[in-house]
């Protein structure tokens, strides 16, 4: 039998490598958007990589529709909830996050690609956002840890009001990734919770 030395730091240390790196991922992505959006505001290159419907080659922007904004409003109006909800969700792992992104991606795409308008073109980061606070809304209830649906009822109170965006009252503004990207937060919670999903 052998004895290990009693480090007593070492969790404060892990917390604090999880809570740099879950800050370091959100601050890049974001920084990623604002990029993309400059680069297509100057060049208009990337428009083409936004999402018409029930066209089989635009499925292989599903992805990619996630990045793009239609101008600086839009990709501004993204940022904060997308840097918050995002970092709230990666302090749970960094895989665990890759893996529900990809799930809300995947969802709202092909959600939108199934239902939008004829002639429309979708893209924004805020398909993400409702799919992130769906997963922190319902994860603690799946995973049953008590501290997970407190940081849930927050998120809840604090940006319950976009439900409200996944409702059909503006046209111009894509309810259906919306709809979709909350479905596959909360798809998510179930398919990778605790025990079954990446850490």
């Amino acid at each position: 039998m052998t004895y290990a030395p009693h480090t007593a730091g070492q969790p404060r240390r892990d917390r604090g490598a999880r809570v740099k790196a879950a800050a370091g991922v959100m601050l890049a992505w974001v920084a990623l958007l604002w990029v993309l959006e400059a680069v297509d505001a100057a060049t208009g290159a990337l428009h083409t990589f936004g999402l018409s419907p029930r066209t089989l080659p635009e499925l292989r922007d599903v992805l990619p529709m996630a990045f793009l904004h239609h101008g600086f409003d839009h990709v501004a109006s993204n940022t904060a909830p997308l840097l918050i909800l995002g970092f709230i969700a990666a302090l749970g792992g960094l895989r665990r996050l890759a893996a529900v992104v990809l799930t809300v991606m995947v969802v709202g795409g092909l959600g939108v690609w199934l239902t939008a308008p004829d002639n429309s073109l979708t893209a924004g980061a805020s398909g993400v956002v409702f799919g992130l606070f769906g997963y922190l809304v319902v994860r603690g209830f799946v995973d049953r840890r008590p501290w997970d649906v407190v940081i849930g009822v927050v998120v809840a109170a604090v940006y319950g009001s976009i439900l409200w965006g996944v409702l059909p009252t503006n046209t111009a503004v894509s309810w259906q990734g919306h709809l979709f990207g909350l479905v596959g937060g909360v798809l998510a919670a179930f398919w990778f919770r605790r025990g079954r999903g990446p850490a």
